[in-house]
């Protein structure tokens, strides 16, 4: 081995001289890998979530193949490795249940492996928490870069968006303004290209907060999968990756408090998924930086959304892109911004955003002429949610961000869909739709079910927005005056449990107020009554209910808040 070389984690493994180095190198060789890429060189981790059953992460392996080449380029030896791929359109009972276990699977795969730096390859809307969460815990060198958004719908002469449309197709055939075959036809429509969603929904949320937090190379965020250049920027984030392992430049020197605040703004000022706050929640958990539910409302509710994107607006990513990107939206904002935070490219968010031009105005409006005024998330308080719950006051109708009405109450998604549609159903569009027991708890695993739909009855009279309030998720691609994440949620006893019909609920996002009108004795009366739900018997589904936090923590598991870093575990032979 050559002196002059700093010793790599990974030389544990393959710089030995004995027994067990044979055994590293050896076995490793049978790949065909020359001997001298075990020199000790910076060994990079590619951590892939490829997998068939992930639509939008379905063109991994091709993208994994640029990030090598940039790997060689730069002197580094790449080994990619798979780990649990979790996709929101055909994952159940949701995604989320399993976006604490697949963190594990990336914390153990990186720590238990001859790894010097990662790659993080993700992009359906909780591999990118996933990974973050678990490389977190390690604290290695590392770098992310998104698979990018699909190519723009097109629909009988018009763009369509992932996500928003079949929410806004699906009520117009249950109102009678749309064939089932009219509706069957757009599928083949929507989703023409490799990517992920193409509205402004969880994962192009997520990839715009991994460049907001310094976390990947500029531009990650809008490339289009179907665009050479993300091909071009995966190379490049393969060079950088070996840079940044000789430099030691770990997640925690960039994963500060100042990029979380960035990424918050950043979120208010493109609109972003509701899913971002339990998602950035839990990656600061990992990181040790101390960040809370309210600071989504301080920091960034007044920012106003600066991005005419769906599902709050008219265009789509690819759209977005051609604007400008994700850097000419921060430019606008920069007097907001911890300019000097530090990212991935050794580069400050300053310096990276400077000349960042933005070629359409209509797409991405001037700080000046904002699309929506005070668009970020609202964080919600009272005797229904003394923990919180959130709204996104950019895709809610403006008249019912203060309202007072009646509640109709479903215990369970199910009896939800077995009474929607009932004529005799005693619901108008001046009631409450309260959903329960579809929390961390209470689902399991929070399911993207928030954004009820609407009774037919009330769809017939031209409707198109109540207030629904739940413990639950919503897609990022989905809108309406929603109110989210109730916490504590029911399951777990929270007063959203105690709900009946009939009960009046007050709605008041302008002073952040939540309340059930109901007497606190009455509550206790109910609360005496009540009866916790059984919770499951084994298996992942009993570890996830008995260890999940409450959504105002970020819904990751009690003890793996926190991180152990990337020790050599012990020899195993």
């Amino acid at each position: 081995m050559d002196p002059k070389k700093p010793v790599r984690r990974s030389q544990a493994w393959f710089g030995r001289q004995d027994r067990d180095g044979f055994v590293h190198r050896s076995w490793i060789k049978n790949q065909g890998y020359p001997h001298d890429l075990l020199d000790g060189r910076p060994v990079i981790g590619i951590c892939n979530t490829w997998s068939e059953l992930t639509p939008c992460n379905g063109h991994f392996r091709e993208l994994a193949e640029f990030v090598k080449r940039g790997v060689y380029e730069a002197g580094g030896f790449p080994l990619e490795f798979p780990v649990m791929s979790l996709g929101e359109t055909q994952l159940r009972p949701t995604a989320m249940l399993f976006r604490n276990l697949a963190s594990m699977d990336v914390e153990e795969s990186i720590r238990g492996n001859p790894i010097d730096g990662v790659v993080l390859l993700m992009g359906c809307d909780k591999t990118t928490p996933a990974l973050l969460m678990g490389a977190a815990s390690c604290d290695l060198p590392t770098i992310g870069l998104s698979g990018g958004p699909m190519l723009n719908g097109k629909f009988r002469g018009k763009d369509i968006g992932s996500g928003t449309g079949v929410w806004q197709m699906s009520e117009m055939v249950r109102a009678g303004e749309m064939t089932m075959d009219e509706f069957t036809q757009a599928e083949s429509c929507m989703h023409r290209s490799k990517g992920s969603c193409m509205t402004m929904g969880t994962a192009s949320t997520m990839a715009s907060m991994v460049e907001a937090l310094g976390m990947s190379l500029p531009e990650n965020a809008a490339i289009p999968a179907a665009d050479t250049r993300r091909n071009r920027l995966a190379q490049l984030t393969g060079r950088r990756i070996v840079e940044m392992v000789n430099d030691d430049l770990r997640m925690s020197k960039i994963l500060t408090r100042q990029a979380f605040e960035n990424a918050i703004r950043t979120n208010a000022a493109i609109g972003g998924s509701t899913n971002a706050v339990i998602h950035l929640l839990a990656v600061a958990g990992r990181m040790g930086v101390e960040l809370k539910l309210d600071d989504w409302d301080q920091l960034g509710s007044q920012v106003p959304c600066l991005v005419d994107l769906q599902p709050s607006g008219r265009f789509l990513m690819e759209d977005f892109f051609y604007a400008g990107g994700l850097p000419a939206v921060m430019k606008e904002i920069r007097h907001l911004l911890h300019a000097d935070a530090a990212t991935v490219n050794g580069k400050s968010i300053g310096e990276n955003i400077a000349d960042a031009p933005c070629w359409n105005r209509e797409v991405i409006r001037p700080l000046a002429e904002p699309f929506k005024p005070a668009a970020g998330i609202a964080v919600l308080r009272g005797n229904l949610a003394p923990d919180g719950a959130v709204i996104k006051p950019s895709a809610a109708s403006e008249h019912l961000l203060q309202h007072r009405g009646r509640a109709v109450v479903f215990e369970s998604i199910e009896e939800f869909h077995a009474r929607i549609d009932d004529e005799t159903l005693d619901i108008d569009e001046h009631c409450v739709m309260v959903l329960k027991n579809c929390g961390p708890k209470g689902y399991p695993g929070m399911a993207e079910v928030g954004n009820m739909p609407l009774p037919p009855k009330v769809l017939r009279k031209g409707i198109t927005d109540m207030v629904r309030i739940s413990d639950a998720r919503m897609s990022g691609t989905a809108y309406g005056t929603v109110v989210l994440h109730t916490s504590p949620e029911a399951a777990a006893g929270g007063p959203l449990a105690l709900v009946k019909d009939g009960d009046v609920i007050e709605l008041d996002v302008a002073n952040r107020r939540l309340h059930l009108e109901v007497s606190d004795a009455e509550l206790a009366r109910r609360r005496a009554a009540w009866q916790a739900p059984v919770p499951p018997a084994r298996g992942w589904y009993k570890v996830y209910v008995d260890h999940v936090q409450q959504a105002h923590l970020g819904a990751d598991l009690d003890f793996l808040v926190g991180g152990s870093g990337a020790p050599v575990p012990r020899d195993s032979h």
